[in-house]
């Protein structure tokens, strides 16, 4: 089956002749001379025009219990998900890279929600393509089975492996070792009950320490795309995590970061517990200005050390008590007035409301410079 569309990945426009010229420089040059031996034997004009070429490593997989089908990928090439990485919702994932026919991606798909098996899907595909030998690809479908293709001209190292739930295919790496740490990395982390989209990131990440994709000095892109039938995605496609880095020193990092962000993760940000005489001088002024807490007649004051500090000397064991017994007055003043709780969070919306601060994606009880700025001009100006 050959493809009748070949899509042309750019570093700006599809249009762009600039563009275009840019992507083949990267393509055909080799920053570092010693690796130039150790690439792929330059096709014909004709191939090497349409395909974009990905040395790529990357992972399909699914999780059956979520109902989820995904793929990660990253490589020493600008842009790679616009090409190398496709999943659909209920159907499965595809992965097509090195002389990349991005079309391979759809159809795929398109042939395995047909019912077709991956193998069976991945021997249509190549049957009619004159340059199989130059194509990378692997697949995976609801069922758990996989297909993986790497043809004899793709740069050494590669290969690919498959295991339950999941397929892992590279070229130009620095060895297997790369495919094996992706692999055993998604491996450790089944049944732990993490998104799949965690578990792709963190094998990706396990490749790459073990130093990925050989061509070093290159521009340096990563992708993920998880499909889910319950979510609704974007426009209906179901795509429930959909990350692209375009270029960046670590893509997959870079990557590890958004999605950490973007999904609210554990770790995408440092927090404790907001106790503290800030929040006692915040409740103050919201008091005063009758928007927390109204009938109360007035915040007590902190309690203040006044034990005689002659007493360490002349009688310790009086100012161990002394010291004790205030620490206690302590605690019990910051649990009651010194913890900005819920009470405080809703007092501040709202006067951020009333005084015209209530934006669109502000996080609920945000007291920042504006908000302090307007509360203590409020305060200060009070009758």
């Amino acid at each position: 089956m050959r493809p009748t569309t070949i899509v042309r990945i750019t570093t700006l426009t599809v249009c762009s002749l600039l563009a275009l010229a840019a992507v083949s420089a990267v393509l055909s040059s080799a920053v570092d001379p010693g690796a130039a031996a150790s690439e792929p034997a330059i096709p014909p004009p004709a191939i090497r025009q349409e395909h974009p070429f990905f040395a790529t490593f990357s992972i399909c997989a699914i999780d059956p219990e979520a109902g989820q089908s995904g793929v990660a990928v990253t490589t020493r090439v600008p842009f790679v998900g616009r090409a190398v990485p496709w999943a659909r919702a209920g159907v499965g994932a595809v992965a097509t890279q090195s002389w990349t026919i991005v079309e391979y991606g759809r159809q795929g798909l398109d042939l395995m929600e047909q019912g077709m098996a991956p193998a069976e899907a991945l021997q249509k595909l190549l049957a009619d393509d004159a340059g199989r030998e130059l194509r990378q690809l692997g697949l995976i479908d609801m069922q758990g089975r996989t297909a993986a293709h790497t043809g004899e001209e793709n740069g050494d190292w590669a290969g690919s492996r498959q295991g339950d739930d999941y397929t892992v295919q590279a070229n130009i790496m620095v060895g297997p070792e790369v495919v094996a740490a992706v692999a055993e990395r998604f491996e450790s982390t089944a049944g732990s009950g993490m998104p799949l989209a965690e578990r792709l990131i963190l094998a990706l990440e396990a490749g790459q320490a073990k130093g990925g994709d050989k061509r070093w000095g290159r521009l340096q892109s990563a992708a993920i795309r998880v499909a889910d039938p319950s979510h609704p995605g974007r426009g209906g496609d179901h795509l429930a995590v959909s990350i692209d880095v375009g270029e960046h020193p670590t893509p997959v990092a870079e990557m590890k970061r958004i999605y950490y962000l973007t999904a609210g993760r554990l770790g995408h940000r440092e927090f404790s517990e907001i106790r503290g005489s800030d929040v006692v001088e915040l409740k103050r002024m919201l008091h005063a200005l009758g928007y927390w807490r109204p009938d109360l007649e007035s915040l007590p004051e902190p309690p203040e050390f006044n034990v005689d500090r002659n007493l360490s000397r002349t009688d310790p064991a009086a100012f161990e008590k002394g010291r004790a017994d205030f620490r206690e007055l302590a605690r019990e003043f910051n649990e009651m007035w010194a913890l900005y709780d819920a009470e405080t969070v809703a007092a501040v919306d709202a006067f951020r409301e009333e005084k015209g601060l209530d934006y669109s994606g502000n996080p609920p009880g945000l007291v920042d410079r504006a908000l302090v700025d307007a509360l203590r001009a409020a305060y200060q100006s009070r009758d």
